[in-house]
């Protein structure tokens, strides 16, 4: 048999208890509206609804285990629901999931490599349009090898940050 759940404000479910205490329960008066529902003609016009979310996943978790899930879930800045659909697409797309932090964190990686690319294209626009002398053109060279430098070092902490991610998930 399937079931159903519903949520309900406390003043709505008091005032539905008092109408079910006379017609069998909460469960008997449901079961008699649901049919009575189920019964009635639906509009021709009724077009099913469409959830971008098709299924609902429940736990339960015995105390002690919840509590640790909760806590790892603040850790990584999670609501446990959050933290546990992560794990999941972890496993199930072996992607990267990132925290609110962490996105931030590579949104500002993003940016500051633009920014490097920008001048390292500037740099090279120069150096293909003017003649220089030879110590104009050893310091655009140095300044162009300390970008080089910068943009492999920024390469690699977006690589060790993405490894870590990866590697946080995959030790769930």
């Amino acid at each position: 048999m399937d079931r159903l759940t519903v949520r309900l404000p406390p003043d709505l479910i008091r005032r539905f208890d008092a109408a079910a205490a006379g017609r069998g329960g909460r469960s008997r008066l449901l079961r008699s509206l649901v049919e009575g529902a189920a019964h009635a003609a639906l509009p021709e016009t009724a077009a099913p609804s469409v959830s971008r979310l098709d299924a609902k996943l429940s736990l339960r978790l015995d105390p002690d285990d919840l509590a640790l899930l909760e806590a790892e879930a603040a850790r990584a800045g999670l609501s446990r629901t959050q933290w546990t659909v992560a794990l999941i697409r972890r496993r199930l797309h072996e992607r990267p999931q990132l925290s609110p932090s962490e996105a931030v964190a590579f949104v500002g990686i993003q940016r500051e490599l633009r920014r490097i690319g920008v001048n390292v294209n500037q740099i090279a626009r120069a150096l293909n349009t003017a003649v220089l002398d030879g110590k104009v053109l050893d310091l655009e060279i140095a300044q162009l090898a300390d970008f080089a430098a910068e943009i492999r070092a920024h390469l690699d902490g977006l690589q060790d940050a993405f490894r870590g991610n990866l590697d946080y998930w995959s030790d769930c």
